[in-house]
């Protein structure tokens, strides 16, 4: 394994539980529909950090709705990327 991967590995490691970190954050807010100052910052900061990469894929690929509710698939997509993205650069 190189340093260029590992290093590359553990950048995608950290944005993947910032991406975790933002869908439970996400989550806590709608199912508890709670406005707490620490929710309202935790989503400030992950939103800052995973948006520009799901911005462009939600351009291109836009919500599915399912009745009331709305999938971000940008999102999904992204997830499966960084965690596939991590394993090649794990690999090199």
């Amino acid at each position: 394994m190189s340093a260029i991967g590992s290093v590359l590995g553990l950048v995608l490691l950290l944005f993947g539980l910032v991406m975790v970190a933002r869908l439970i954050v996400d989550w806590v807010g709608v199912i508890g529909g709670s406005r707490a100052e620490w929710l309202v910052g935790a989503q400030r900061v992950t939103h800052a950090i995973t948006e520009p990469v799901i911005a462009p894929v939600r351009r291109v690929l836009p919500a599915v709705g399912a009745g009331g509710v709305r999938i971000d698939l940008a999102f999904t997509v992204v997830f499966i990327a960084v965690w596939l993205l991590r394993s090649v650069a794990l690999s090199l």
